[in-house]
């Protein structure tokens, strides 16, 4: 987090955001990523009915490398893959995990699972919801000393087309870091991490254990990307699958990779993402937490990020039938 305006990449990201494929939040939605310059502005987003604040221009705060002291032109982006690594146990501590083997194979599980995947990703498009996406970064008392703040409303038009409303955005007051393009895609595919068929090959996975997960007993899976390919983004860390239904409950890890590029620094925090069930079929997200300390050239910043998605609701189409005028 780092770079230009936040508001620069928000304005992207709310156009294109006005149809959502959804994979955290997606949408949005959002655990965060933090820093990198956004290349160039971006075209201003479709006006909001209802907006009670508009968000305003904010200039960048954000505090980049030490430049270089050479004058040698700007080197292409250095990708940085994340290691690969079980999560921190410091950061996401165990609560019984065992070494006991699944009752199915391994590879019959992640197929089941990832069909599933496909089956939640193409539900979720027919629902409704609210959404919160709150950022903090924190001080060395531990209190807030900058936040950013969004809510905003997942609808449809009569007509069926998908579209968020924001519906509050107060000034932020961050001044150490600020949103990248990267942290806004993120919070809209990979916070709300879906493993689907189709995503599988691009992924290794290894089974890990059993664990309990509230009331569920859950399969532990470690997922790492295979390759890290120009431009994209990949989820690294680990899923639990409920052993009955066999679908994602909880995802922990972060959005892979960081980037550097010349002078600004582009990393992304660890988060957790739990689901719930709706409607007795499908585990959707409904609440990512980040509370991890980035550590840019020019010093640590601890950050704090949540986000909620909340009031699921399927989207029905009301059909009206009127008589036929030259009926009798």
């Amino acid at each position: 987090m780092a770079g230009r305006s936040i508001f620069d990449c928000l304005a992207r990201f709310a156009a294109r955001f006005s149809l959502i494929p959804l994979a955290l939040i997606a949408s949005a939605i959002f655990p965060v990523s933090l820093a990198a310059q956004v290349q160039g502005p971006l075209p201003p987003a479709p006006p909001q009915d209802n907006v009670p604040a508009p968000i305003p221009e904010v200039r960048p705060h954000a505090k980049p490398a030490p430049p270089s002291q050479d004058s040698q032109p700007a080197a292409a982006p250095e990708v940085k893959p994340a290691p690969q690594e079980k999560p921190d146990p410091a950061k996401h501590p165990a609560s019984g995990l065992t070494n006991e083997p699944p009752s199915l194979p391994v590879e019959q599980i992640i197929q089941q699972f990832a069909a599933r995947e496909e089956e939640f990703k193409r539900e979720r498009d027919n629902f409704t919801y609210k959404q919160t996406f709150v950022v903090e970064t924190i001080d060395s008392n531990g209190q807030p000393d900058g936040e950013y703040r969004m809510s905003s409303d997942i609808i449809f038009t009569p007509a069926g087309k998908r579209y968020e409303k924001v519906t509050y955005a107060p000034p932020p007051t961050l001044t150490r870091i600020s949103l990248s393009e990267q942290d806004l895609a993120d919070l809209e595919h990979v916070q709300p991490f879906v493993l689907t068929t189709a995503e599988l090959p691009k992924y290794n996975i290894t089974y890990v254990g059993r664990e309990r997960v509230d009331e569920l007993t859950t399969y532990v899976f470690d997922v790492a990307p295979k390759t890290l390919e120009k431009n994209q983004r990949y989820f690294q860390g680990r899923i639990w699958v409920d052993d009955k239904d066999l679908e994602i409950v909880k995802t922990y890890g972060k959005a892979v990779p960081d980037i550097k590029k010349g002078n600004t620094e582009n990393y992304f925090p660890h988060f957790e993402t739990y689901r719930e069930n709706i409607e007795g079929h499908y585990w959707f997200p409904t609440y990512t937490r980040s509370d991890d300390t980035l550590h840019f050239t020019s010093g640590p910043v601890r950050i704090r990020m949540i986000v909620k998605y909340s009031n699921y609701k399927r989207f029905q189409v009301t059909v009206r039938l009127r008589p036929d005028p030259d009926s009798k």
